[in-house]
């Protein structure tokens, strides 16, 4: 009985004193369906495809997980279903910020991108000084809105404001913020004219930027994009060191290549 008792212990200490977790059951990861190279929801196989979802894959398999289960999220409920344990992490282009690692856990980035804006060619708009006056759509719960205006307020553009203060549904500044769900709606909604410019990170941009449409000649506001747990879960640490493991041997360099990123 002292042997097994023995044997099991030191199991048990492996476990523990190792970066991989003797995990069992489902990795629940909350992902993007909407921006290719990223993560992308082919509603014919309903099949889930992407940087993001190949590194939600790998940490399950790294972790000692039996399967890995995707569901979509927005900017809006990726943090809000982390809280409620409906899922394990959030690997969905969800930017580092100061205010959001207080209420939870990120990992070292994985990648590193940065704000930008999309026109119509036909709006004439080419800088951050033909925004002014008008209407840029932007996700819900996102931080493009605040990036857009403090980089027009820098620029001279529009007056100076606290950034602090800062609310997308009042904001009156010179420039306004419509909201809208997800990527495709802003995307229909500046083809149909509802918003004059589209503002997000410029790798979810590129998959909107068909033939007639341009990016601004300006990008601003680089946005880190982690790994995001709860906070104080125990699965921060062991995920941390597989992205900094994975950044350091050029698995996570080789995925952005993969995706074309």
């Amino acid at each position: 009985m002292k042997k097994f008792a023995a044997i099991a212990l030191a199991a048990v200490l492996l476990c523990a004193l190792t970066a991989l977790a003797c995990a069992e059951g489902t990795f629940r990861v909350g992902v993007k369906q909407d921006v290719y190279g990223f993560g992308y929801l082919d509603e014919t196989t309903g099949v889930y495809e992407g940087m993001e979802i190949d590194l939600g894959a790998m940490i399950a398999e790294a972790l000692g997980y039996d399967d890995v289960e995707y569901t979509t999220v927005t900017a809006a409920t990726r943090g809000q279903m982390l809280d409620n344990d409906e899922l394990d992490c959030v690997i969905a282009t969800f930017t580092i910020k100061p205010e959001r690692k207080e209420s939870w856990d990120f990992s070292t980035p994985y990648y590193t991108d940065a704000v930008t804006v999309l026109v119509e060619d036909a709006s004439g708009i080419t800088d951050l000084a033909g925004l002014a006056g008008k209407t840029v759509g932007v996700s819900t719960g996102s931080t493009s809105a605040k990036a857009l205006a403090s980089a027009m307020a820098e620029a001279g553009v529009i007056p100076a404001f606290d950034a602090d203060k800062f609310e997308i549904a009042t904001f009156d500044g010179g420039v306004s913020f419509k909201e809208f769900d997800d990527y495709p709606a802003i995307s229909l909604a500046l083809d149909a004219g509802d918003v004059d410019a589209f503002c997000v990170d410029k790798s979810i941009l590129a998959n909107y930027k068909t033939e007639g449409r341009s990016f601004i000649d300006a990008s601003f506001s680089p946005q880190d994009y982690g790994v995001a747990t709860k906070k104080g879960s125990e699965l921060s640490g062991k995920i941390e060191e597989l992205i900094t493991g994975w950044l350091e041997d050029g698995t996570i360099a080789g995925l952005v290549e993969k995706w074309g990123l």
